[in-house]
């Protein structure tokens, strides 16, 4: 695929670190179907976000031991 002004926008990421990671389009499709923060208790300290992120990459790499993220 050739990298022009529209593609680069439609595949932008806000944190780049994955291939994998999902794109704010794919990101505002799926966030629907999350559960929304409880009234009670303390804010929500999890990003959900990067919660799918790692269960995506789980699931294509197998998490596989030379796959593991450096970081």
């Amino acid at each position: 695929m050739a990298w022009t002004e529209i593609t680069r926008r439609h595949y932008a990421r806000r944190t780049a670190r994955y291939a994998g990671d999902m794109t704010d389009r794919e990101w505002a499709l799926v966030e629907s179907f999350l559960p929304m923060p409880r009234r009670l208790g303390g804010p929500r300290t999890t990003d959900l976000r990067e919660v799918v992120n790692a269960l995506l990459y789980i699931a294509t790499t197998g998490y596989q031991w030379r796959m593991q993220p450096k970081d």
